[in-house]
């Protein structure tokens, strides 16, 4: 098994190596502007310091989300390419989940990303790898009572400490996460989800109305 994670849902673009047993190499740099330029160039700095050809690679694992449309977009279009052109399967998970298996926590806690426009995507775990509930998208303030006293990680929650007052990292997602995760489940027999994307609300882009045509008629 040679395992090739990526996730672009947060402003961090990661990538990981997993061999089915360890996680190989990985790298990852938060820039939320530059998804699209960083990613390939990052796979190729990964394959080159382990060694391996993408052809070598059996799966490949992306972080579905939830996430803002441009940068999620990014990751699963590129997920997808390397998956048809490898002839090999593409999984998908949430990108909440490899922020849960990251923090290692074995008590109920949160998980919250920034959303943007004053929100955050968030969903509550029994532990690690057992979410709860959610994925969802709320203003902290409408979730306060829903959370009170839970620890929580990610962006998102140190972002409004007072909704998520017990907050600390990991702050973003890893794809080593990601890929150890995945690589968990199917040695455990799962079925791992296809990479559908988890936006929960529109494009923030819209057609403007009453535009004026410029074309010849």
């Amino acid at each position: 098994m040679l395992l090739l994670a990526l996730d672009t849902a947060t402003p961090a673009v990661t990538v990981a190596l997993h061999d089915g047993t360890d996680v190989l190499a990985s790298a990852g740099q938060v820039d939320a502007r530059r998804h699209g330029e960083l990613l390939l160039p990052a796979v190729d700095r990964l394959l080159a310091a382990t060694g391996h050809r993408l052809d070598a690679v059996t799966g490949i694992v992306v972080g579905t989300g939830p996430g803002p449309y441009t940068g999620l977009r990014v990751g699963l279009m590129t997920a997808d390419t390397f998956g048809l052109a490898l002839g090999v399967p593409v999984y998908g998970l949430c990108t909440l989940d490899g922020l849960a298996y990251a923090a290692d926590l074995e008590d109920p806690f949160v998980v919250a990303t920034d959303a943007r426009r004053k929100e955050v995507y968030w969903a509550r775990y029994a532990d690690s790898r057992t979410r709860l509930t959610g994925p969802a998208v709320d203003r902290p303030a409408d979730i306060a009572e829903q959370v009170a006293g839970l620890p929580a990680v990610g962006a998102g929650a140190l972002l409004y400490p007072d909704t998520f007052p017990a907050a600390h990292e990991p702050e973003h997602v890893s794809a080593a996460a990601l890929a150890s995760l995945a690589a968990e489940k199917l040695a455990a027999g799962e079925e791992l989800p296809p990479p559908r994307p988890l936006y929960l609300r529109r494009p923030d882009a819209q057609v403007p109305k009453n535009y004026k045509v410029v074309t010849p008629k």
